[in-house]
Formats: structure tokens, C-alpha cells, sequence
């Protein structure tokens, strides 16, 4: 365990109640216990530890992130890590190195918990910043047989509003649009009621268009009541 870990362990400990745990576990259906530590307090305990421990490299920012991750023993922990790799000192470390390091998180983490951060936040950064390269790789995750890469894939512009790219979305979409799992019809659906904020006429017509499924539609007409 690094001195970071043993740091932010000490520090979720502090302001963790058990008492919560059970139900938190319960809501997250998690297979990893919880310590009760709920956001607000998580928070301003991680960025008080992560203030305090710089790291000086990107590559061994990237293994710290990855041995919060892998060494975790409650969930807090990993959020954790979520947050190292997103904190403001590494800014500058948000690189092609780190997609290796987000792909193992999404896949091992496997709940949307993770992913839909790290799919929209990180990935999605990574999108904007390094198009030629991510495009194609987003549309390699969309044809997986990994759900959470797909997830992903749909999901990785959320936040782009009219740089969205409609046609990696709908390519991106596509390769899902026959999965009857909940957690992929859901992305298409988020996806599209993001995109339908910039262009609802659009979105209209895709849904229609592609006739999607219960589902992935009223998710993304959810704000289109005339739609």
C-alpha cells in the first residue's frame, strides 16, 4: 500500500460512520463493502490528503492511482482513487498514457457508478483533446462485447453540448441498439436527451428513425413532451 493509500484510508476512516455502510453497500449493490463515509465528507477528506501528498511524475501518479484502485478494500477507497486521477495538480497529466489506466477501471469496475464518471469526465476529456486518436478507439469500445467500453463509447460526449459529434454517437449507439441489458438501453437514451439539449428536431428524428425501444426512447424524449 502507498503512503497516499494508508493516508486516505486513515482519512475515510476518521469520518466514516458503519452505521451507514449497510445501506449504502445495499443501494450500490456492491459486492465491495463500504466504510459509511457518504460524498461531502469523502470529498473534503480525499482533497485534504491529496493536497497534502504531491506526486511529482505522471507515471507514478498513474501506479498510484492504479495500486488505490487495485489494493482497494472498500468502495470510499476507489472512489478515491477516481479522484486522484482526476485531481487539479495532474491536470497536465491527462494524456494518451492514462487511456490503459481508465479502460482497466471501467472494466474491472463494471457499475455505473465508476463508469459514467470516468466515461464522461476523463474519456470525454480525452475525446476533445485528442480526437484523431480517441474517435477511433471509441468506436473499437462501441463493438465490444464488454457492456461498460460500450457504455462508455455512448456515453463519452455527454458533456460536449454542440461539439457533439452526431455521427460517432449514432456509431457508437448502433452497435447497442439490440442489447436488451438496462444499463446499455439507459445510454442511449442519456445520450441522446444530452444531445436533444443542442438539437432536439435531431433527436426526434433519429428516435423515430431507428425505432428504439421503450426504454432508450422515453429517456430520450424525457424533456421533448411534444416529441
Amino acid at each position: 500500500m502507498t503512503p497516499l493509500h494508508k493516508a486516505v484510508r486513515v482519512a475515510l476512516t476518521e469520518v466514516a460512520d458503519a452505521a451507514k455502510a449497510p445501506a449504502m453497500q445495499a443501494y450500490m449493490k456492491s459486492t465491495m463493502p463500504f466504510l459509511g463515509v457518504q460524498a461531502v465528507p469523502r470529498r473534503a477528506a480525499v482533497k485534504r490528503v491529496l493536497s497534502e501528498h504531491r506526486i511529482d511524475s505522471a507515471p507514478e501518479w498513474r501506479r498510484t492511482v492504479l495500486a488505490m484502485w487495485r489494493d482497494a478494500e472498500y468502495r470510499e477507497e476507489r472512489y478515491a482513487a477516481m479522484e486522484l486521477a482526476a485531481f487539479r495538480y495532474y491536470k497536465g497529466f491527462q494524456t494518451l498514457y492514462t487511456v490503459p489506466m481508465y479502460e482497466e477501471m471501467i472494466v474491472t469496475g463494471a457499475w455505473w457508478d465508476y463508469v459514467d464518471d470516468l466515461a464522461v469526465n476523463r474519456i470525454g476529456s480525452l475525446l476533445r483533446a485528442y480526437p484523431d486518436t480517441m474517435r477511433p478507439l471509441m468506436l473499437e469500445w462501441a463493438g465490444v462485447d464488454d457492456l461498460w467500453r460500450r457504455r462508455t463509447a455512448i456515453l463519452c460526449q455527454n458533456s460536449f453540448k454542440d461539439r457533439t459529434d452526431a455521427g460517432l454517437l449514432y456509431a457508437c449507439i448502433e452497435p447497442s441498439l439490440a442489447d436488451t441489458d438496462f444499463f446499455a438501453r439507459k445510454a442511449i437514451g442519456w445520450a441522446l436527451r444530452e444531445y436533444a439539449k443542442t438539437d432536439p428536431r435531431e433527436v426526434v428524428r433519429y428516435v423515430n428513425h431507428k425505432g428504439l425501444n421503450g426504454l432508450s426512447r422515453r429517456e430520450a424524449l424525457k424533456n421533448l413532451p411534444l416529441a
